[in-house]
């Protein structure tokens, strides 16, 4: 007999059985510090310098910061904006902004200010807690904003700094007003914005990506799950907290009581001693990090009984990096994943059966960026014209594509940006890449042309934009140049005009680093005719295999 398929029919499972607060509450990384707090009190959260911090202690201050915060009238909805470095504060404000309803935005601290202005401006910032090492950048920029936020100095105790105090109050006064007991807030909606984080535009100004609680308490328990943290494993903070609020990972070690050890600046002394002293198990950066570690002086370098997870975004690794990784005790694991995507959304999940791989072949394995996290429910390669997807075949191009609860809400303020990131149901990278026949994905190109250099996204038009207001350049193109200390550096291709064949590639250097951030600035400038297409335009793949040669 055929089942009744009619409308009518009641459905149980949706008859006196709604959603109430005994049964969904919205998903939030902030009750991983309070459980962290309250099963672990005594477990040290941050090692800084000679600085302990216990999770009972990294929660009453991260309370203060949200009280402190509240009672200056920040609510839900605000802005507060963060020039910090790795240090406590930073993993305060991922918790104790989010406390109080507003949404925290890490600015990058090699950005000039101009490009912190625009943003402070664009995300309407309500608070700005910036540290004296910033504070002549951070000056400049507040002059040139149009807000005026509440400004608050970060006088590190353990590294004192020497730059100027901005503010009206030191952070360690500021949150000294703030109730260690603050009943903070729960987002009404796990939809509510958690964080802002500005990524570099291929034209014009940053685009503001905005993520929820919901997809940074996905993220963070998928990195968790993606590194294999067991209960209390020790990370050390070489990658950036700016960078996509450190892949998460400021969240993701409270889910285990992780310790995290800060670390002011990457240097290779600093990082072989936390190794060695801290028993430090996992940590992630992009090519320079391991560059760092291998190169340094063999006086620093320690010896130390545990292996290593070492997390790298960006170009894959050499396999000769890989093979002097694994001599140094560590398991370089590759990872893949965009602004948009809260970091990492991609890893290179190693299977056992590759290690019998000859050289060549293991290290084709390595190069490709891999399969979804457990965290994203869709990754594919597909044509951005039909949305049908790529071949399996390793071979045919297409634009690598996410869908999930771990892709960004939208762009601030910019519905059109948005629209076009989302159109037909995915969000669309700008990557393009290739599916293997085991569903592995791997780049191939960047159709944005971006240049990863240290980790930092360079966009190639931004400087080129900078070359062409040289008074004797004629024309310009940046690529990308391999590099093995950066993973990639800005390599740039320039026309003179007639008459200005006197100037040098210094004084070209030396105009970009007057009007851009020096990370952004050519480590190369070579005068050349640049190829073009019959309609002018120029020909980069060309440039690049250029590049690799001069």
């Amino acid at each position: 007999m055929a089942h009744d398929a009619s409308p009518a029919r009641a459905n149980w499972y949706e008859t006196d059985l709604d959603k109430n607060p005994a049964n969904y509450q919205p998903l939030t990384p902030l009750t991983f510090l309070e459980r962290s707090a309250k099963v672990f009190p005594d477990q040290t959260a941050i090692i800084h310098g000679n600085a302990r911090t216990s999770y009972a202690d990294l929660y009453a201050r991260a309370r203060r910061l949200g009280s402190a915060l509240a009672k200056r009238g920040i609510a839900k909805g605000d802005t507060v904006s963060v020039m910090l470095s790795n240090t406590p504060p930073m993993l305060e404000a991922h918790y104790g902004v989010p406390m109080c309803g507003a949404v925290l935005n890490t600015l990058n601290t090699r950005l000039d200010a101009a490009i912190i202005a625009f943003s402070l401006d664009h995300a309407d910032a309500k608070v700005v807690i910036t540290d004296r090492e910033f504070a002549k950048t951070v000056k400049e920029a507040l002059a040139l904003a149009k807000v005026k936020p509440f400004v608050i100095d970060y006088d590190d105790p353990e590294f004192p700094q020497t730059g100027e105090m901005l503010g009206e109050i030191e952070y360690e006064a500021f949150i000294a007003g703030g109730d260690p007991d603050y009943a903070w807030m729960m987002p009404e909606d796990e939809w509510n914005a958690i964080s802002l984080n500005y990524t570099s535009g291929t034209t014009g100004n940053p685009k503001g990506v905005v993520y929820h609680h919901r997809g940074a308490a996905l993220l963070a328990q998928g990195n968790v799950i993606t590194a294999s943290m067991k209960k209390h494993p020790v990370y050390l903070w070489t990658l950036p907290m700016f960078h996509c609020n450190g892949w998460c990972f400021p969240w993701s070690l409270s889910v285990v009581a992780g310790t995290h050890v800060c670390l002011r600046w990457v240097r290779p002394k600093a990082i072989w001693d936390a190794l060695a002293d801290h028993g430090v198990t996992h940590l992630c950066g992009a090519p320079i990090v391991m560059s760092t570690i291998l190169n340094a002086p063999e006086a620093d370098k320690r010896s130390f009984p545990q292996t290593v997870e070492f997390f790298t975004a960006a170009a894959p690794p050499p396999e000769a990096t890989l093979a002097a990784m694994a001599a140094a005790g560590f398991n370089v694991t590759h990872l893949y994943g965009l602004t948009e995507t809260y970091g990492p959304a991609v890893v290179n999940d190693w299977k056992a059966e590759w290690d019998a791989l000859d050289g060549p072949a293991r290290a084709a394995k390595k190069a490709r960026q891999g399969v979804r996290y457990a965290a994203l429910e869709g990754l594919t390669v597909m044509d951005p014209i039909t949305m049908e997807p790529v071949p399996a075949d390793g071979e045919t191009l297409g634009e690598v594509m996410f869908r999930g609860n771990v892709v960004m809400k939208g762009y601030l303020k910019n519905r059109k940006a948005s629209d076009e990131a989302f159109a037909g149901g995915w969000f669309h990278s700008g990557d393009l890449g290739v599916m293997h026949p085991d569903g592995y994905i791997q780049l191939k190109d960047r159709s944005k042309d971006i240049i990863i250099s240290g980790g930092e996204n360079i966009s190639s038009i931004e400087v080129e934009d900078t070359l062409y207001k040289h008074p004797a350049i004629q024309a310009a193109a940046v690529v990308a140049k391999p590099d093995e200390k950066w993973g990639e550096t800005p390599c740039a291709f320039v026309e003179l005009k007639p008459g200005a064949e006197d100037t040098t590639p210094e004084e070209i250097i030396a105009w970009c680093k007057t009007h851009l951030a020096s990370y952004k600035c050519p480590r190369l400038v070579v005068f050349t005719e640049i190829p073009k297409t019959s309609t002018g335009k120029i020909q980069k793949f060309k440039l690049r295999e250029l590049a690799k040669t001069v």
